[in-house]
């Protein structure tokens, strides 16, 4: 059987190769550099800059004094050049909200003071599903695509040595952001068609 490029779902366009592709991320390897790297910072839901806000007291405890100094100067939230809500960057660079371990690795503060007790927010679901990236079209549905990026070739590499696909290594995430039984739907799938 070939495999379709574009599953449905329910209000889902799903790519084929969430099913196909392997991956899981590898920190030791790429330092998260995926925090570092980019010309914007990570996309935001309207919800999540909410509670960044509401929460900023007990998420800036965690921050590096450069990340309190942008998000002073820029506030919680930036709109890039496509007018999306994204997380502001330090220099143009790194997010504002990123903080280094002794071994320079990257991590995030939000998901940091979630861990802590201290967020509702466990970080920007555009960051937690990623490599999945979400759209909403124009007739409603929401498509899911796989994001390609070369600072996560480490993570495509242990994903293909672990065998473990995309949809698999993103479980808690796909299940916080579309629920179990959306989930269940693309197991289900997976298993009949790959």
């Amino acid at each position: 059987m070939v495999n379709p490029t574009i599953i449905e779902i329910d209000n889902f366009l799903i790519s084929s190769s969430i099913f196909t592709e392997k991956f899981f991320c590898d920190i030791p390897r790429c330092r998260g550099a995926c925090c570092i790297i980019g010309d914007s910072g990570a996309p935001l839901e309207d919800g999540e800059r909410t509670l960044i806000e509401k929460e900023y007291s007990k998420i800036s405890k965690y921050l590096r004094p450069e990340g309190i100094r942008t998000i002073e100067e820029q506030g919680i939230s930036v709109r890039d050049l496509d007018d999306d809500l994204v997380t502001p960057l330090i220099g143009g660079e790194e997010c504002a909200y990123t903080l280094f371990d002794k071994d320079d690795n990257c991590f995030c503060a939000i998901e940091f003071a979630h861990n802590e007790g201290e967020s509702t927010l466990r970080k920007p679901i555009s960051c937690w599903l990623y490599p999945i990236r979400v759209s909403t079209l124009s007739n409603g549905m929401v498509a899911l695509n796989l994001h390609e990026w070369h600072v996560c070739i480490d993570a495509y590499a242990k994903g293909r040595r672990d065998g473990i696909p995309v949809y698999r290594f993103l479980k808690n995430p796909l299940i916080h952001a579309f629920g179990e039984e959306f989930y269940e739907k693309l197991s289900i799938c997976a298993a009949q068609n790959f």
